[in-house]
């Protein structure tokens, strides 16, 4: 599809931008509220969209429910959801690696699940024949006037918007507020943030087409498609403003980040939008300084032990978790003289291990491989000179 302005795009495609009376009452119109702790970590003047308080915990329940209305990947539980309320038989085909939390709820809101491949790439022709004559979708029309929806609520909830700082996956949901947005406010500047272990829409605006990438498992698994759609990716690359990538770091610190001052359970995919504002992010720059930002927290469907994972990754990476080697004494008294030391020093013991068959320069001695929970890179120093002196 190629484009060439904006009443182009909606002649061709018959997408109205506005009011969408058609999911108003049957979605929630989440709340975007200022976090003073975050803008000042950022620098920026920080507002959240709350969308993964919608009831199956994700954005995508705005373009499953417009996508329904309009029948004669990952929106498994959106589609579930609204297809049970209107009474349209629903299945959903999912990744084998999807988590467990998703497909029990897909299952219990009456849908047929159906596990095939290892990303959401890997369904292709082989799904579509099995199921010859079903509505398939993804990447259609419906899906991202849906999702602009949340860009029409931004701009009424924070009418004085500067940027919007997106998640960027299969590409519908920036496509969809981008486009929303750019017609109404085209001043707004719209950024995408992709994982780099899943760089899908990068690569497709570098080869300029839909390009199928590797990709990596990742924190922000909800973003690993390894192909843009070819309609979100003509709307997006004609109007987001530009794109940036984000390491696992970043990931597990923002998730971090939102549960401590947000009070907020987002996964990783939903949360990359203030990852890439964190310190050391690709949005840390001068130019960002002091915007209004609004950013989308587009789904919280985690399954606890990924949460626990992603909350130690987060904690290691703000050097609140760190680990050392330490030789001492295999003798009564050895190990509770380490103790001691970290007790000292203000730390607490996360984990310990004795390792002695490895240890090859004295029988009467053990390698403890130690993790401390501390409070902060200075605190860690702090540790790190007393474990020096004490030899």
């Amino acid at each position: 599809m190629s484009i060439s302005n904006k009443n182009d795009y909606h002649q061709n495609n018959g997408v109205k931008v506005g009011k969408n009376t058609e999911i108003r009452g049957h979605v929630y119109h989440t709340p975007t509220t200022k976090n003073d702790a975050l803008s000042e970590i950022t620098g920026t003047d920080l507002w959240l969209k709350h969308e993964y308080k919608q009831f199956t915990g994700s954005f995508k329940e705005r373009g499953a429910r417009n996508a329904l209305e309009k029948l004669t990947g990952n929106h498994a539980l959106a589609l579930s959801y609204h297809g049970g309320l209107m009474g349209i038989p629903v299945t959903v085909i999912m990744p084998t690696i999807a988590p467990l939390t998703k497909i029990e709820r897909c299952k219990k809101l009456g849908a047929r699940v159906v596990l095939h491949g290892m990303h959401i790439g890997e369904v292709g022709n082989e799904m579509i024949d099995t199921f010859h004559g079903a509505d398939f979708l993804f990447d259609d029309p419906p899906i991202c006037a849906g999702a602009g929806t949340i860009g029409l609520e931004i701009l009424e909830q924070v009418p004085d918007v500067d940027v919007i700082v997106v998640p960027v996956g299969g590409a519908g949901l920036i496509a969809g507020i981008a486009m929303a947005v750019k017609t109404l406010r085209p001043e707004v500047q719209i950024i995408g943030v992709e994982p780099e272990k899943a760089a899908s829409y990068t690569k497709a605006l570098e080869v300029g087409e839909p390009t199928p990438v590797t990709i990596t498992n990742t924190l922000a698994d909800g973003l690993a498609v390894p192909t843009v759609g070819p309609h979100s990716f003509a709307v997006a690359r004609h109007f987001v403003d530009k794109t940036v990538l984000i390491n696992e770091k970043l990931v597990a610190l923002a998730v971090l980040r939102l549960l401590e001052h947000e009070r907020a359970v987002v996964e990783g995919g939903g949360a990359a939008g203030l990852a890439a504002l964190l310190p050391g992010g690709p949005l840390d720059v001068p130019q960002m300084k002091g915007k209004k930002v609004v950013v989308p927290l587009c789904g919280g469907n985690i399954d606890i032990t990924m949460l626990g994972r992603v909350i130690e990754r987060g904690l290691a990476a703000d050097r609140r978790l760190v680990r050392f080697a330490a030789t001492v004494s295999d003798r009564p008294g050895g190990l509770a003289a380490l103790t001691q030391i970290i007790f000292s020093a203000g730390a607490s013991v996360w984990d310990i291990a004795h390792e002695r068959a490895w240890l090859h320069t004295s029988v009467d001695q053990v390698v403890n491989k130690v993790v401390v929970e501390v409070s902060g890179h200075e605190h860690e120093m702090r540790l790190k000179a007393t474990l020096e002196k004490a030899g």
